[in-house]
């Protein structure tokens, strides 16, 4: 099964990447991709331009993982347009270059990223793939970014957006941000820490992924999170265990808030968030308990 995918050079995309055969990989850069990885085909992707139609002869799968990062600078209002135009209109030009090819010559599935930021902030409130989406900025913006997805649907492709909470891995992603305060002594909860976090090893991440793509019962959206969301309370207790360090400096939520900006509301928000349509396809998760999955990441 011949596989196409956007956004390869970033933390997710790295280790899918490693699980793919010979994959053709999009990049605004290709010979920096060809440095970076063995054994791929490197082609231009401009999001705001159209994509070459041979680029997806013989593909059967599209992994769409590109977007502005979220983790990286204040949220100004120049960022936000970045967040959103990177999402939304990266989308939409890979459905309408997948729309300018023959029926008959289309790839079979699109997987494509968006976060369980679709939900926004709700509390203890158990949240499903079926649940409705909040209203803040990133619940805007996943509602935007799965609405240009789902529209491949129309040319007959399966449609499964991806609802990732949470990654833990030593080499990305939250974790890695995180560390060094922790390996310091410096790391503590967030506001009250009574906010619930929907979170999942990269391993299990990318099986998710592997999964959707295996099982064409799999369609719409799937949430990328383990079986057992913790409190912001608990993460931190067990991030510090595992780094054998304290968590004694809790971080005030107005203290974060004057640090960060509007990012501040991402991680005081609260999403208890179930993998209800992975579970119920058969999905069996490598890490399903925090602890396990906290260690492994740390020691990578």
């Amino acid at each position: 099964m011949k596989s196409l995918i956007t956004g390869g050079t970033g933390f997710i995309g790295t280790h899918l990447i490693g699980r793919l055969e010979s994959p053709v990989v999009l990049g605004r850069n290709p010979d920096r991709i060809s440095k970076v990885f063995t054994g791929v085909e490197a082609r231009k992707w401009d999001p705001a331009g159209e994509i070459d139609p041979a680029v997806f002869s013989g593909v059967d799968t599209v992994y769409h993982l590109a977007g502005e990062p979220l983790f990286n600078g204040r949220w100004d209002s120049a960022k936000k347009q970045r967040i959103m135009g990177s999402r939304v209109d990266g989308t939409r030009t890979l459905v309408n270059s997948l729309a300018r090819l023959e029926p008959g010559k289309r790839p079979l599935t699109l997987i494509s990223s968006s976060a369980i930021g679709y939900y926004g902030s709700r509390g203890g409130e158990m949240l499903t793939e079926s649940s409705l989406p909040g209203n803040d900025f990133l619940a805007t913006v996943c509602l935007r970014w799965e609405e240009e997805a789902m529209k491949a649907e129309e040319l007959g492709i399966r449609v499964v957006t991806l609802r990732t909470g949470v990654v833990l891995g030593k080499d990305g992603g939250a974790l890695e941000k995180m560390l060094t305060p922790f390996k310091l002594g410096l790391g503590g909860r967030l506001g009250n820490g009574r906010q619930y976090m929907s979170w999942i090893h990269i391993d299990d991440l990318i099986g998710i992924i592997l999964h959707a793509a295996q099982n064409p019962e799999v369609r719409g959206p799937i949430n990328g999170v383990a079986s057992n969301p913790v409190t912001n309370r608990e993460f931190t207790a067990a991030l510090a265990a595992a780094l054998h360090r304290p968590a004694i400096l809790p971080v005030p939520g107005c203290i974060l808030k004057a640090a960060i900006g509007e990012f501040a509301t991402v991680l005081l928000g609260s999403q208890r968030v179930m993998p209800d349509k992975a579970s119920d396809t058969g999905y069996k998760f490598i890490y399903p308990l925090l602890q396990g999955a906290m260690q492994a990441a740390i020691n990578g």
